[in-house]
């Protein structure tokens, strides 16, 4: 049965950690991802895809950094725009050329995507969200000293830079999205979008963050009225008391099930916590939330792997 998905990829599936930062690196990363995007496509789901963009608008940022003396450097806004339509062209560019050999009659969009915020929210007093590569202790110390950056221990791969991240309120364009999302493969929202907000007067306004992706994805999801919010990742389940003798793989959990699982506090609050929280709010609508890995997305919106989190489990999703 066709579904209106949303899909939200990382922006470590398109440059791996520790992987040298080359476009030819992460163009390969992005068209081997678009492959399984283009088969979904051929299984007669309408799409729109969304993705990360962590490493991306961190480089960009160095690179700003780095040629400071030469060129102004750009607001962190202006970067997450830029890391959109980097990212966008070469995922269209990949899709198109897979739904080609796939003898699919469908175009790809990618929309330069603003994410509305609150220019009150205290997550500008808090930076969380991890951006840029891996640096070594030594090298974290000597940013933070020299460009003042909040630099932040990731999960055992290193320090990485962090800075606000806000809560999407409202994606703008998302009557564009719904008008082109049953013609074509839509992109859209980038980077979790570029963060904006309203001043006194209704004008729109950047503003120096990076919205998490599966949050702004969650909104999207939301907004667009999709069936299906898949977060796609680098592990085939969700597991619960992961790395024990006891380690359990989820397939099919209510969102009651789901909420146990985070008041045990089951899950990472910097990886797959901001996943679950998403697939809950998505869930209680009275749609599917699915978390897996890409190779398994086919199968996931059959039912046959990955995690899927419902309100009831007895029962189907709405549709």
């Amino acid at each position: 049965m066709s579904k209106r998905v949303v899909l939200a990829l990382g922006g470590n599936a398109i440059l791996q950690p520790k992987q040298e930062a080359s476009y030819e690196n992460q163009y390969n990363n992005v068209y081997s991802a678009t492959r399984k995007m283009a088969e979904l496509k051929a299984q007669g789901h309408n799409i729109v895809v969304t993705h990360g963009n962590g490493p991306q608008v961190g480089n960009i940022i160095a690179q700003n950094e780095a040629a400071k003396d030469i060129v102004e450097p750009l607001p962190i806004n202006a970067c997450n725009a830029e890391s959109q339509g980097f990212i966008g062209y070469m995922m269209e560019e990949s899709l198109k050329n897979h739904l080609k050999y796939l003898n699919i009659d469908s175009n790809v969009v990618t929309l330069l995507t603003m994410v509305e915020v609150d220019k009150d929210d205290p997550a500008f007093n808090n930076p969380t969200k991890p951006i840029g590569v891996f640096f070594d202790e030594i090298e974290a110390q000597r940013l933070e000293e020299t460009h003042g950056f909040v630099m932040v221990e990731d999960a055992g791969r290193g320090y990485r830079r962090v800075v606000p991240s806000p809560e999407p309120l409202v994606i703008h364009g998302v009557d564009q999205i719904k008008s082109l999302i049953d013609q074509a493969v839509v992109i859209s929202s980038g980077g979790g979008g570029i963060p904006v907000y309203k001043d006194d007067n209704g004008n729109i306004q950047g503003v120096e963050a990076v919205i998490d992706k599966d949050r702004s994805g969650l909104k999207l999801a939301e907004q667009v009225d999709a069936d299906a919010f898949v977060m796609l990742t680098d592990v085939s389940n969700v597991c619960v008391n992961f790395g024990k003798p006891n380690e359990e793989k989820l397939k099919t959990i209510s969102v009651e099930q789901a909420k146990q699982y985070v008041a045990e506090g089951q899950f990472p609050a910097g990886s797959m916590l901001p996943k679950i929280e998403a697939a809950i709010q998505f869930a209680e609508m009275g749609k599917e939330a699915i978390i897996c890995s890409l190779d398994d997305a086919i199968d996931a919106l059959a039912g046959k792997a990955g995690t899927r989190i419902l309100l009831e489990p007895s029962t189907e999703a709405v549709n």
